[in-house]
């Protein structure tokens, strides 16, 4: 652990509670956007939809329409639970032979795949699969919206209309990829300034902004066209020309034959309740693993004690191991496996509107920026999909047409045994599902409101068999830890995360509230007024 950081800073970020909706996220821009739709009558997916399409313009690290995701949706007036799955998948198009390995050893991006020749796998056109953000939105507003869809997309083109603007956060976050960025043209010219990434002014009143003028023109076009332009209009044209211009395989017909999947979500029984998660290609699976080990052997006190914690790392240990074992899209193999090795930018966001309509919502390009590259017609950032397979052949996830890519991402609905509802979900790759794990327990195991979950520190067991304790867990517990794990501490600290960045709402009879991790810099809970 670095020994540069103060010992006295304490940070902290109350709990909101409302009657009215309520959007969780780590962009609080994007959360005022979603509920400021929720105020004009919206329901909890149109929140999610002018979410999204806003965090595209404001944290395209993260995530954007260039990307894939799921969610998990609770529809009060039916009482019914329900998963959108719209991860994404290898293209149709694709060619092995165009993936040749290198012989130089394992890949750069932390996989632990053997390298492709010029990376092709991880940066660049080459490394895009097929983006399913906009069919996910597509299917969710066909399902439950009550407001037009253009009335969700336009409010983001407008904020594109006014350029990214550049605090010391954006300054990190493009600095962390500015080598790879400036590979590509349209990638340097939407984020670099003369190459180098963009600082913010010293001036009180001075700012910087980064125009997004193509961006704008996109969203503004697909606000009045539809979501299947994307798929099967000028917009799939266009970005399929840039993509196999630059040299990767995506085509038209990649674009038009991709579809988002309504599924039946897990559920997961839990201390007399559920908790309702993704299944397949996620974490889910090793989510309901987890859980089934606590319920056998976590014995829960008035808070969360020593053998508490012993029993998360247990669980998360026994879990990922499972999980190594058998990954892949392939008939009878659905559990995930190696990309946990890897770091990943991903967003979260939770919404509970005042109907008690409930969501958690999981999005993500997979790399910062994800490939890198930015289609030069249309100035959206492009996933890089491709680097979740493994290049070598014979494996069952092995590079092949049309697969669909393993994700990390654990989206979950818990409802406790007293009829509460927690919608929780981070960013962080493999440190995802040991936030969310912990987070459901304090709520289900201990009684635990927002306030006091999401400042209640938590360990992380995603890296085999060490053991990241956060330095504000008591003292007894620390030592507990240290005696039976290979033990390592950590702060709570922005960059790089050694915990997930968690975004939460939860629902308590007619009364909402919403948290947000306390270390990220932009994340906010904000309620409808």
């Amino acid at each position: 652990m670095p020994h540069q950081f103060s010992l006295a800073q304490a940070v902290r970020k109350t709990a909101i509670k409302s009657k009215g909706g309520i959007v969780a996220s780590q962009s609080r821009r994007a959360a005022e956007m979603g509920a400021q739709v929720l105020a004009a009558g919206g329901d909890c997916v149109d929140a999610i939809v002018a979410t999204t399409f806003a965090l595209n313009v404001l944290e395209p690290w993260n995530s954007g329409i260039g990307g894939g995701g799921a969610m998990v949706l609770y529809r009060a007036k039916e009482n019914r639970y329900e998963v959108i799955d719209y991860g994404m998948c290898g293209p149709q198009s694709l060619r092995v032979a165009d993936y040749p390995l290198s012989g130089a050893g394992a890949a750069s991006d932390l996989f632990p795949w053997q390298r492709v020749k010029d990376d092709r796998n991880i940066h660049g056109p080459g490394s895009i699969a097929v983006p399913g953000v906009v069919a996910g939105m597509e299917e969710a507003h066909r399902r439950h919206a009550r407001l037009p869809w253009k009335d969700l997309v336009a409010p983001a083109a407008a904020l594109a209309g006014e350029g990214m603007l550049v605090d010391w956060w954006t300054t990190l976050m493009i600095t962390a990829s500015a080598a790879d960025l400036r590979r590509y043209p349209a990638s340097a010219a939407m984020f670099l300034k003369d190459g180098l990434p963009p600082s913010a002014p010293w001036g009180i009143k001075a700012e910087t902004r980064l125009p997004l003028a193509t961006l704008q023109a996109t969203l503004s076009h697909l606000a009045a066209a539809g979501p299947r332009d994307f798929y099967q209009g000028d917009l799939a044209k266009s970005i399929a020309s840039d993509i196999k211009a630059d040299g990767g395989s995506l085509s038209v017909e990649d674009l038009a034959a991709f579809r988002a999947h309504l599924r039946e979500p897990l559920a997961i029984p839990y201390r007399g309740g559920k908790v309702f998660a993704t299944p397949e290609l996620t974490a889910g699976p090793t989510m309901a693993h987890a859980l089934r080990l606590l319920q056998q052997n976590l014995q829960p006190t008035a808070t969360p004690d020593a053998a508490a914690y012993a029993e998360y790392a247990l669980a998360l240990q026994s879990a990922y191991r499972e999980r190594l074992k058998d990954m892949g899209d392939a008939d009878g193999k659905r559990s995930l496996g190696a990309e946990y090795l890897a770091p990943a930018c991903t967003t979260h966001f939770s919404v509970v509107d005042r109907h008690g309509n409930i969501a958690a919502v999981t999005q993500t390009l997979l790399s910062s920026f994800g490939s890198k590259y930015v289609t030069p017609n249309t100035g959206i950032a492009m996933n890089n999909g491709i680097m979740w397979f493994d290049p070598t052949p014979g494996t069952t996830n092995s590079l092949a047409p049309g697969k669909r890519c393993l994700t990390n991402y654990t989206p979950v609905i818990a409802e406790t045994r007293d009829r509460k509802r927690l919608a929780v979900g981070a960013s962080g790759g493999r440190r995802i599902l040991p936030s969310v794990m912990q987070l459901v327990s304090f709520a289900m195991d201990f009684g635990m409101d927002l306030d006091t979950a999401i400042h209640q520190p938590r360990i992380d067991a995603s890296e085999g068999e060490i053991v990241i304790g956060d330095v504000r867990l008591p003292a007894e517990i620390r030592k507990t830890l240290a005696e039976r794990f290979d033990y390592e501490e950590s702060r709570v600290q922005s960059l790089p995360q050694k915990f997930a960045c968690p975004s939460v709402v939860m629902r308590e009879g007619d009364t909402n509230s919403g948290a947000v991790e306390i270390f990220q810099p932009w994340a906010d809970a904000v309620a409808e007024r």
